[in-house]
């Protein structure tokens, strides 16, 4: 498929996971580029209290500076954020993340929609959304709100999906600019690199 981007910048790339979801990322953060230009957000489903080492654990498979979300925390470029287990992750403002306690979404708290929303909110069409493998319908809207916003939308090829029913459930609402397979995930985001940005 095409990039409808263009050569529009790319102001974040948001992405949404969940069970079967870390095999994927770890797989493809050794080939990021180190110099993007641009944000990544990371939402992985996690129970309360696990995975405090998920921080060190990502800093070791990426060239790229890799944080937990502190409420009020700054955006930057070149970054990997990672959502906190159970609260959800908000864009205030384009170089600025929130954390909210609000009511769980589709029994998780973070919620991919919450974050994919509130990025399309802020970045409109230079916001980049990609689902991954997942057990639940989290992320589906999500991806509506950035394709209705002109962002481009990404989703694992569900036949390669650990548990597919997320990406599925995602196909059923969004016509997506990509389907793809982890293998190719890397290549596609570095296409993605706001060349002007990098020196």
């Amino acid at each position: 498929m095409m990039r409808k981007n263009g050569n529009r910048d790319t102001g974040v790339l948001l992405i949404g996971g969940s069970a079967g979801s870390l095999k994927v990322l770890f797989d493809l953060l050794p080939d990021l580029d180190e110099n993007l230009g641009f944000p990544i957000i990371i939402v992985v489903h996690r129970k309360a209290a696990a995975d405090s080492q998920l921080e060190s654990v990502f800093e070791k498979h990426t060239k790229l500076k890799v944080f937990e979300i502190e409420d009020k925390m700054s955006l930057e470029p070149n970054t990997i954020y990672l959502a906190p287990a159970d609260y959800h992750v908000l864009l205030e403002t384009p170089t600025e993340l929130a954390l909210d306690y609000s009511e769980k979404l589709h029994y998780s708290r973070p919620s991919i929609d919450v974050t994919f929303q509130s990025g399309a909110e802020i970045f409109g069409e230079k916001a980049v959304a990609i689902l991954l493998s997942g057990a639940n319908h989290d992320g589906a809207l999500g991806l509506k709100y950035v394709q209705t916003a002109g962002g481009l939308v990404i989703i694992q090829d569900p036949e390669t999906a650990e548990v597919d029913l997320m990406p599925r459930e995602a196909m059923t609402q969004v016509n997506p600019d990509y389907i793809i397979k982890p293998a190719d995930m890397a290549k596609l985001i570095n296409t993605l690199a706001n060349k002007t940005n990098n020196q």
